[in-house]
């Protein structure tokens, strides 16, 4: 499953936050957007799963597709929308439930009940993010007890138990420790495999590290966009080279 945009702009009230940008993710890969801090990256996450809406200022024109679908048309069903492309903040959110609560929460609203069922879906999901060994016997714990790599991990498998497709991070390691950062980075790789990653990072090591695109973002404008490996090597625009190199952002 990939997503994709064409002639996006994005507007708060009279300032345009995105600037017509063109753009098309990879299914099984993870997308990456660096810039300087208020430059459009996490609006453009945010359009993704449409959480723009709830912004009353907020005006978007152009398409964004799902799967050739665009979702700003009309007849988009929302719930179902925001199940399929998940969002992982920068702070870990979990519920105030316990681990387990957390895993089957979205799994209820959707009208699974049997307890087999939702003992296999919390345990798949904390499986997927490699949670599951630490925490089997503690699920009814209070996932506010769990240290913030820990908390993050579980904000992922939720989106997991969900049956998401695309997963949104909008710098979901700022808050952490390298330690805990490269655990996180570690996981992301693995699961690439079965989903669609797009991570917005202040971290240009990072996005070398761990994303097989990168687009970079300046002023609203999506200034250049290709493979990490040639992005980084070899930018074709003069000012993603300049902010590569570190002379402003």
């Amino acid at each position: 499953m990939k997503i994709s945009a064409r002639k996006l702009n994005v507007f708060y009230d009279d300032f345009h936050a995105l600037i017509n940008v063109n753009l098309e993710t990879r299914e099984n890969a993870i997308t990456a957007f660096i810039g300087p801090s208020g430059c459009g990256k996490s609006t453009l996450l945010r359009c993704f799963n449409r959480m723009n809406d709830l912004i009353d200022c907020a005006r978007v024109e152009g398409e964004i597709r799902l799967d050739g679908k665009n979702i700003y048309g009309n007849g988009i069903d929302l719930t179902s929308l925001r199940r399929k492309v998940g969002m992982v903040f920068q702070r870990p959110t979990p519920f105030p439930l316990s681990i387990y609560d957390n895993c089957v929460y979205g799994p209820r609203v959707h009208g699974v009940r049997g307890k087999r069922s939702l003992d296999d879906i919390a345990q798949n999901a904390l499986s997927a993010v490699l949670l599951w060994d630490e925490v089997k016997d503690k699920l009814h714990h209070p996932a506010l007890e769990l240290s913030g790599e820990a908390q993050q991990r579980l904000c992922i498998a939720r989106l997991l138990a969900v049956k998401a497709k695309i997963l949104l991070m909008d710098e979901p390691c700022s808050t952490l420790d390298p330690i805990a950062t490269e655990k996180i980075e570690e996981l992301l790789l693995k699961l690439k495999k079965d989903y669609t990653i797009v991570i917005v990072t202040h971290n240009m090591q990072q996005a070398h590290r761990i994303s097989d695109f990168t687009g970079f973002f300046l002023l609203g404008e999506m200034v250049e966009f290709g493979t990490t490996a040639k992005l980084f090597k070899s930018p074709k625009d003069k000012r993603t080279q300049d902010y590569i190199d570190g002379r402003f952002g």
